[in-house]
């Protein structure tokens, strides 16, 4: 009789044990997917407002350049201080790595504007240390601060060619072909150098894709370029023929 209360004591107290540990796992999995839910809001967040950061860049032109770049640089601003802030107190202190799959497309947006406007107002590119730096004022400095990795940096870095690509093409437009012979130095210059990384990367499918893109991006470029020079030159041989 003893040794069936002590059984059913002891089962008793392993239901209880079991009841505590399942109710915290689900107390645990339900805080975990809530804060999954406000980095994937923070995410789309900084895409929307990074890509409208871009749009404003391509609203560039000989007339205007200083106008709009002063924009787009407050805009990109505004960007880190409110939603990158907003992912910075979400993930720091934490092992923000494992939730990166996330907040990775905002991370790769912000840095695509972030480059673009370096470029644009000073002809050079922002490398990750830069960045991360921006970043640091936004994390509390007893704990571990939010840092892109060097992968978003380079997933990033692949789409800013893209953009760079129509910022010539329409600068090409303009008439200004020193401007986007520049541009198409910058963009060899990044597709040479990760033409060195991407074969390191072969657990990121997309890399590949935006490898051929960028090579894309090149081609385009150089063939505004060629199109336009030669229209030129057809132009000067007409007129030089009727003086």
């Amino acid at each position: 009789m003893s040794s069936c209360l002590q059984l059913n004591h002891s089962l008793c107290l392993c239901i209880t044990w079991c009841t505590i540990m399942c109710s915290l796992l689900g107390e645990q999995y339900l805080l975990q997917n809530d804060k999954r839910e406000r980095v994937v809001k923070a995410s789309r967040d900084i895409t929307i407002n990074s890509k409208k950061v871009i749009f404003q860049v391509h609203r560039i032109s000989k007339n205007n350049k200083d106008e709009v770049l002063e924009k787009a640089e407050k805009d990109l601003s505004a960007v880190r201080d409110q939603h990158i802030a907003r992912l910075v107190n979400e993930l720091q202190g934490t092992d923000f790595w494992k939730l990166r799959r996330a907040y990775s497309p905002g991370v790769q947006e912000y840095v695509e504007a972030a480059t673009l406007c370096k470029f644009c107002t000073s002809g050079t590119l922002l490398n990750l240390d830069e960045i991360n730096s921006m970043l640091l004022p936004l994390s509390d400095a007893s704990l571990e601060p939010l840092q892109i990795n060097i992968l978003d940096y380079i997933l990033g870095l692949a789409d800013l060619t893209g953009e760079l690509m129509r910022l010539a093409i329409g600068r090409i437009s303009d008439g200004e072909l020193e401007y986007a012979e520049r541009i198409c130095r910058f963009v060899r210059e990044i597709y040479r150098e990760l033409t060195l990384v991407a074969p390191k990367m072969d657990d990121t499918p997309d890399m590949k894709t935006k490898m051929d893109v960028m090579l894309q991006s090149v081609m385009k470029i150089e063939n505004g370029k060629l199109v336009t020079e030669a229209s030129n030159t057809k132009l000067l041989a007409l007129i030089n023929m009727h003086l």
